[in-house]
């Protein structure tokens, strides 16, 4: 069989996509951050003294985006860290069953999608759309936990047991802030111009203020839905309107 007409086939029926990334130099990145922030943990290649992982960092950012891209990155990695260590703490201090730092890192897919957030986060700032979300989804991958690189989430923050958690772009949360398995932070619905299309950039998704625990299968949705500070969330709640600070929520008509 001759394969000549089902290639032309083929080629004239993809998209034109015109791109410089390496996924998986993107992905190895990824894991290098992973080896700086916690080297006594994790390890990357054969890459072991910091010096060496900043270089690789900076040589993959700049070769997959730009020079400029890359060395701010790598300049704001300092300020990332110390975050990332309030999110471990976190981590630990909320849950009695943890022995150890070590273990929150090793044993706890929140703090592993938390991470890969924080840089992505970072990157989205910077505006290197395609390459966080690169760094995101392999988090989502391995974890089951979708922390879109658009969304603010502030210091100690913590996800615990984790999986089907979806934040989403413009979602806003607060310090001291924890939630569990399937909670969703999402949107009512999707805005539409005259012609039919998608309107991005405007904000879709809730806001959480401090001190704030969300149990599981919570659904929040809506772009002006702000849950209140030192708020208390139900499982399995649904709730689309904003609700009164210091309010624990059994269903919707709980916190209005």
């Amino acid at each position: 069989m001759k394969y000549d007409n089902i290639i032309q086939q083929i080629e004239k029926s993809r998209l034109e996509i015109n791109t410089k990334l390496n996924k998986e130099a993107i992905l190895d990145t990824l894991k290098a951050l992973y080896t700086l922030t916690f080297p006594k943990l994790f390890f990357f290649k054969h890459l072991e003294d910091d010096i060496s992982l900043i270089n690789f960092i900076y040589q993959t950012l700049k070769k997959n985006d730009s020079e400029e891209l890359a060395a701010k990155f790598v300049e704001s990695i300092p300020e990332i860290i110390p975050l990332i260590n309030t999110d471990v703490e976190a981590v630990f201090e909320g849950d009695p069953s943890i022995k150890s730092y070590e273990e929150v890192l090793i044993s706890y897919p929140g703090i592993i999608a938390t991470i890969a957030y924080r840089y992505a986060h970072q990157l989205y700032l910077l505006e290197s759309y395609t390459i966080a979300r690169i760094m995101s989804e392999y988090a989502h991958s391995k974890t089951g936990i979708d922390i879109h690189p658009g969304a603010k989430i502030g210091e100690y923050f913590c996800i615990d047991h984790g999986t089907g958690v979806v934040i989403g772009e413009t979602a806003e949360v607060g310090h001291h802030v924890r939630i569990y398995q399937g909670v969703t932070l999402g949107t009512r619905s999707f805005k539409k111009d005259e012609n039919g299309k998608l309107i991005r950039g405007y904000k879709r998704h809730p806001s959480v203020g401090n001190n704030v625990v969300i149990y599981a299968n919570a659904t929040i949705l809506g772009g002006d839905t702000y849950i209140g500070d030192g708020c208390v969330i139900g499982s399995n709640t649904w709730i689309d309107k904003s609700i009164l600070s210091n309010k624990k929520v059994k269903n919707l008509n709980d916190g209005i």
